[in-house]
């Protein structure tokens, strides 16, 4: 296996704000963020205590906690926790009614896992926490829509170390065994995932691996050419792309009985791995096949969950990153400006980065005034987004504008 990652860099994107349902999507998002704060303040003054005297019980710094109440600081699942001690007054009261991702991610972090409940009643595992882990990783895999990796961690951390495990220690059929070692390397893909994201490159490669072993021991090799597929795209983006693309494809060869989907997911890390690798009609080639996969997908082809993203819109955004990179971004623009305005307001780090994208494709045809107000319109949009993955994309983008 190749040599990986000593430093890295990524992430984030913009757009021109020609959808207004879009903009107010965010700007809800965001108001939701600041009315958090003034929850956190009213709680604070209904309880008489000062700024000052709250930073003594909290450890938080006095301006610090400023910048949360006033909505200036994305407020945290750990900020809630520390109101909630110091004040003693529930979570619930402080969050309220409003179910935004944050709250959920902590709900996940206090809340005891199947695992641990299952520990109380011996070591024997049946369909009902087989079929509580399995529903778990689906669960956690559409938090990751809406959630950056610096928030996702820690619970997904748990998850795979609880069913790692129940994997190892536990006492179940051949069947069961199965499926709880598929589920380790969906769990395993979606924390390399996260890992990247947060810019722990070399756990993310770590976990990947480890992923592959579980998903062939469970005789899933579509699951493992998946494993070894995103490790191929961090590779690419923060490592050598030339080597990605031989992992890529090594990805695809192994995975000889993928869904159509899920070879199209496939080949598009090999066509990122070869436009990185300026390899323009192998890139070129790989985003034929891309279309010719997903074009064959059919009702009565069952796919697996952890492609339920993957649609024309994404497939569009790859193909206008791989152009930019092959040194043709006017062919990017109209894709990426399509698939933007048709996102969920709510996955707002996905929306940001494939602003980035906007912005380097404009600035590489040498519209540079578009770059900058679309780069600019990503840093808003990016903002209380804890991805460096985004950071880092966003940051690139700016040094190459400016």
């Amino acid at each position: 296996m190749v040599d990986l990652f000593t430093s890295g860099s990524l992430v984030v994107t913009r757009h021109d704000w020609n959808s207004a349902a879009v903009y107010k999507g965010l700007q809800t998002w965001w108001m939701g963020m600041a009315e958090l704060g003034q929850r956190l303040r009213a709680a604070r003054e209904a309880a008489d205590l000062s700024l000052s005297a709250m930073a003594a019980k909290t450890n938080y710094t006095k301006p610090y906690l400023s910048l949360l109440e006033n909505g200036k600081r994305t407020v945290r699942p750990e900020h809630v926790t520390a109101y909630s001690r110091a004040l003693n007054v529930s979570a619930e009261a402080l969050y309220g009614p409003k179910q935004d991702p944050l709250r959920m991610a902590h709900e996940w972090l206090v809340a005891a896992t199947p695992v641990a409940v299952h520990r109380t009643s011996g070591r024997r595992v049946g369909e009902s926490l087989t079929s509580e882990i399995e529903r778990r990783v689906i669960d956690l895999r559409y938090l990751d829509d809406t959630i950056g990796g610096g928030d996702l961690m820690p619970i997904v951390h748990r998850e795979l170390a609880d069913t790692m495990e129940i994997v190892e220690i536990g006492s179940y059929t051949e069947n069961i065994g199965k499926r709880l070692l598929v589920a380790l390397g969906e769990l395993s893909q979606l924390v390399g995932w996260v890992a990247s994201d947060a810019g722990h490159y070399q756990e993310a490669q770590r976990v990947y691996l480890d992923g592959v072993s579980a998903a062939r021991d469970a005789g899933d090799q579509t699951l493992a050419g998946q494993l070894l597929s995103s490790l191929a795209y961090q590779m690419t983006n923060v490592g050598n792309p030339v080597d990605a693309a031989l992992l890529a494809k090594t990805a695809v060869k192994g995975a000889e009985r993928a869904t159509p989907v899920a070879k199209a997911l496939l080949l598009e890390r090999v066509a990122w791995a070869a436009a990185k690798s300026r390899d323009t009609e192998a890139a070129r080639r790989a985003l034929n096949a891309v279309d010719d996969a997903y074009e064959a997908r059919s009702a009565g082809i069952k796919e697996p969950e952890w492609v339920y993203w993957l649609n024309r819109d994404e497939i569009d955004v790859m193909a206008g990153r791989c152009y930019i990179e092959i040194g043709q971004p006017a062919e990017a623009a109209p894709l990426l400006i399509k698939a933007i305005n048709g996102y969920e307001a709510s996955h707002v780090r996905e929306i940001a980065l494939y602003q980035t994208w906007l912005a380097e494709s404009y600035a590489r045809a040498g519209e540079l005034d578009a770059a900058r107000d679309v780069i600019e319109d990503a840093r808003i949009t990016s903002t209380g987004i804890n991805s460096t993955r985004l950071t880092c994309r966003v940051e690139e983008i700016e040094q190459l504008i400016n």
